[in-house]
């Protein structure tokens, strides 16, 4: 049976009133295009198979799921969506050598990386290797001290240490000299990774580089006839995890204990929200169920991080782990040391654990502090210089913490929507950089095309991470905005609708059906619609930064709306200055409006004294042509 449940409000994150005010010039000046879905498919017979509303049946189709086969493992995101762990490449070798360390009493140490994903993932490992009566421990890099990913140095480290075995998790694919290091040293490597793996391109052919390790198990990984594991958008903990209930099966001890399944599966959920993987295929069921495992958490560490959030007792939803949880986690390798997150997921007192995550939600609170201050350093050069020119914007800030430089280009990437790296100082005459891109611009195929003015580069196609030498940047800037191709059209931001609807046709029933798209995310977007016409009646300006406007309206049907725009209201009087209607917000305020727009919203149930009520949020706007 399907379940139902509860539809939450998606939040969103808000700049300082400064920026705001910024961004909501730049989104006056710079209106996105409405793509609205025009996917096909027989919704009446999905609908009348599935038991649910034609609405939804055209939901589940924009999500490129086709037919009523598919569409029911989609809404049920059980576990029968989950892929075969020997289907990963290397993943059979990679468990075989694992347990021959185990059981042979050598020294396991496991290399993970600075963020959730880095941290769910040694967690996950460390907890299977130790349950099986593993020698391991963890080393977790310094962000500043030691860079992304397994160095040399940590290998020597190893190696002075005894290690006999290195198990990396979501880094190590592109780490080919650490790994030959370690090979010269005598350290078997098992490479576990997500990320792209590194090629060249010899005579217009591409030919994939694999790093020297026992083995290499990647799910992006592909063979020659392009075969490759079927599902390969999975974060670093889920090919942990994978990997770990090969290595149980092999280690033939009988079925892995319920408590440490559920343990292993409640970090897998949270990593795979927090490295915003798409939440399709296996991604539903592992999210799904991780998030009900992390809620019930006996991990004390966890339960603790929870609890300081005020999130006790509460269902947790892609929301909480991606934008609370997650961002505790984050600070630590940002601010201080990743290992401070590890050490609270394996802390036993609970006592102790809370002080450790009062400690994580501190530090967190200091770097949005810290990442404020970046933004508007950021607002500022550009204000200043001619970058609005440049296709791809390129932003040096001295001074600012290298840790927050990718926090940075985002909110600059959604203020300009450009691809943007923000570059800071690292140590000598070398600056680290990181980016974050828009649809259309492969950002680790763009640093591949200039990769001689660089000193180290790695990522994917939405984000980048690079270090490059101080006289190089303005060449860099220069290439990348001359080999850059992207058009006016590409460069506009493009709102995705999934339909044509007037919400005075979306009952309560319609409303709590969506909850059976949760989780909802990256590749499974909550629903979004666009009605015309839509007449606005009056208006109240809430909030400390008087930033969410609460309207009354009505659409086509004549039914009353409860709408909500979190916007500034400056905007909102820009919007009708515009259309020359400079005397209708103040007909607003008084309940007298007659202002009519076009609106992309997104339904939402709220909750007041025991009584359930239909409001809509307005993601974007226009005035009535």
């Amino acid at each position: 049976m399907l379940r139902i449940l509860p539809l939450c409000f998606h939040q969103v994150t808000h700049p300082d009133r400064t920026e705001r005010s910024r961004m909501s010039r730049l989104h006056t000046e710079r209106p996105r295009k409405w793509m609205v879905s025009g996917k096909k498919a027989d919704f009446r017979e999905i609908a009348d198979r599935l038991g649910i509303s034609v609405v939804l049946a055209r939901l589940i189709r924009n999500r490129d799921v086709v037919g009523p086969e598919e569409s029911a493992a989609f809404l049920s995101a059980s576990e029968q969506l989950l892929h075969d762990p020997k289907l990963l490449p290397d993943a059979e070798i990679a468990a075989s050598v694992i347990l021959d360390h185990i059981r042979g009493g050598k020294r396991i140490r496991i290399v993970g990386d600075y963020d959730v994903d880095g941290i769910c993932s040694s967690y996950i490992l460390l907890s299977t290797f130790r349950a099986l009566g593993a020698s391991a421990d963890v080393r977790l890099p310094h962000r500043m001290k030691d860079g992304y990913g397994i160095s040399r140095e940590i290998v020597e480290t190893a190696a002075e240490e005894d290690v006999s075995l290195i198990v990396t998790c979501d880094n190590g694919i592109a780490a080919s000299a650490p790994l030959k290091r370690a090979e010269e040293l005598g350290i078997t490597a098992v490479v576990t990774d997500h990320h792209e793996v590194p090629f060249e391109i010899s005579e217009g052919t591409r030919r994939y580089l694999l790093p020297p390790a026992a083995a290499v198990v990647d799910p992006k990984r592909r063979e020659a006839d392009g075969s490759g594991y079927p599902f390969p958008e999975i974060c670093g903990a889920a090919v942990a995890r994978k990997l770990c209930t090969l290595l149980w099966e092999k280690a033939d001890v009988g079925a892995m204990p319920p408590a440490l399944s559920a343990e292993l599966d409640a970090f897998c959920g949270l990593a795979t929200v927090c490295d915003v993987m798409p939440l399709q295929d296996e991604n539903r069921y592992m999210v799904r169920r991780g998030l009900e495992e992390a809620a019930r958490t006996a991990n004390p560490g966890l339960r603790a991080l929870i609890e300081v959030n005020g999130l006790s007792g509460k269902q947790l939803t892609c929301y909480h782990a991606g934008f609370i949880l997650g961002p505790c986690l984050n600070a630590t390798g940002r601010l201080d040391s990743a290992e401070m997150a590890l050490d609270l997921f394996c802390e036993k007192s609970g006592d102790e654990a809370l002080r450790m995550a009062q400690e994580l939600r501190d530090l967190n609170d200091s770097r949005k502090s810290l990442t404020r201050e970046g933004v508007d350093r950021a607002m500022a050069l550009i204000a200043s210089e001619d970058y609005l020119r440049d296709r791809v914007l390129v932003l040096y800030l001295p001074g600012c913490h290298e840790s927050l430089a990718g926090i940075i280009a985002g909110k600059v990437k959604e203020a300009f929507y450009r691809p943007v790296f923000v570059f800071t100082d690292a140590s000598g005459d070398i600056l680290k950089g990181s980016g974050r891109s828009i649809e259309g611009y492969h950002m680790y195929e763009a640093l591949h095309a200039c990769e001689d003015l660089l000193v180290r580069f790695g990522g994917h196609a939405m984000a980048a991470g690079l270090s490059i030498r101080r006289d190089r940047l303005d060449e860099l800037r220069r290439t990348l905005n001359e080999q850059c191709t992207l058009d006016e059209d590409q460069l506009t931001e493009k709102l995705h609708i999934d339909m044509e609807l007037p919400p005075g046709l979306i009952t309560m029933g319609i409303a709590e059906e969506f909850s059976l798209l949760e989780p909802c995310g990256t590749g499974n977007p909550r629903p979004l619609f666009v009605t015309r016409n839509v007449r606005l009646e009056q208006l109240r300006i809430l909030g400390r930064n008087r930033n969410v406007l609460r309207m009354r309206g009505r659409d086509s049907t004549s039914r009353p709306l409860d709408l909500l725009c979190f916007r500034e209201e400056e905007e909102l009087q820009t919007l009708l200055e515009e259309a020359g209607l400079s005397k209708a917000m103040a007909d607003l305020r008084a309940g007298r409006g007659n202002v009519r727009i076009d609106m992309v919203y997104e339904p939402d149930i709220h909750e007041w004294n025991g009584t359930k009520g239909l409001q809509f949020i307005i993601r974007d706007w226009r005035i009535s042509r």
